[in-house]
């Protein structure tokens, strides 16, 4: 079994449908926001997500890459933003992460957050901020399985965000 972190490319389009598929029939938002195609089709998508990594589109310029096993299966996607505006500051972190609902509780969440830190550190980002409601143990357990600690928890319409901070 070969697990690859990988850049979206043309030749991912019919793994990538399968990968929302899966989030869709689990009845979940795609998770990260990044990996969503927001009423878009695939190619502009890809598009729009290789414009967002160096031309100011009104987002912070992020790289967005997919888990893939065996060349043949999108198993997680990750986002890499390269600096924080304040609501990421506060709420989503310089990485976001959400693997598809059926590969849950395998390990791939941890695996894929430690092969992005060095995309990371090589994009400038020495002290990685992540991100994650309060009641999702599971990220931030993976969270703090790549070094994360936790700095402190803030409220949002009644949810409770943890943020947590990683030195590569």
């Amino acid at each position: 079994m070969k697990l690859e972190l990988l850049r979206a490319c043309s030749e991912m389009e019919d793994q990538y449908y399968d990968f929302i598929n899966d989030w869709e029939k689990d009845g979940d938002a795609i998770v990260p926001y990044a990996a969503r195609l927001l009423d878009m089709d695939y190619k502009t998508w890809l598009d729009h997500t290789y414009k967002i990594e160096t031309v100011n589109t009104g987002f912070v310029p992020a790289h967005t890459y997919f888990l893939v096993i065996d060349n043949k299966k999108i198993i997680g996607a990750v986002n890499i933003r390269h600096y924080l505006n304040d609501y990421l500051f506060n709420f989503g972190g310089h990485i976001g992460y959400g693997i598809r609902p059926s590969e849950r509780k395998k390990g791939y969440a941890s695996l894929m957050l430690s092969m992005a830190l060095p995309i990371a550190k090589e994009l400038g980002i020495d002290k990685i901020l992540i991100t994650c409601d309060k009641n999702n143990g599971g990220s931030a357990k993976t969270i703090i399985n790549n070094g994360g600690v936790l700095e402190n928890e803030v409220p949002e319409d009644g949810e409770i965000t943890q943020r947590y901070w990683i030195e590569v």
